[in-house]
């Protein structure tokens, strides 16, 4: 049987524990420079990926907003550097998929076309 000292004694550990995860997470939510890190990470997956060749527009849109949010981080607004870096993390996924998507296209269009050669020398061999 669990002594009722020893169960107060565990509701204080998980009253502070979940007190001190609460202002954790209110100080962290303030910076927004773990967003923008991840933003930057996501632009640079996207370059990677070939966006800027199959998705120039898309990644100019999150080069811009991620400039802008560094812009509002110097400038200490928070919120708006939050929300630009998001919208960069955004853009540059969308650039990335859509480089993602135009190089399987190509594949495709270059296996077909191989394919097609190969069936036309494979018809020319059996004359």
């Amino acid at each position: 049987m669990i002594k009722p000292y020893v169960l107060i004694g565990r509701q204080r550990t998980l009253i502070l524990a979940l007190g001190c995860s609460a202002l954790l997470t209110g100080c962290a939510s303030d910076s927004p420079s773990a967003q923008y890190a991840v933003a930057q990470s996501q632009v640079d997956a996207a370059v990677g990926a070939g966006g800027t060749e199959f998705a120039a527009i898309e990644m100019r849109a999150a080069q811009d907003k991620l400039k802008q949010a560094a812009i509002a981080m110097h400038g200490a607004d928070n919120s708006e550097a939050r929300r630009l870096a998001e919208q960069a993390e955004w853009d540059a996924r969308v650039a990335e998929r859509k480089a993602q998507a135009a190089k399987a296209v190509k594949a495709a269009s270059d296996a077909q076309r191989g394919a097609q050669d190969v069936l036309g020398e494979a018809m020319r061999s059996a004359r």
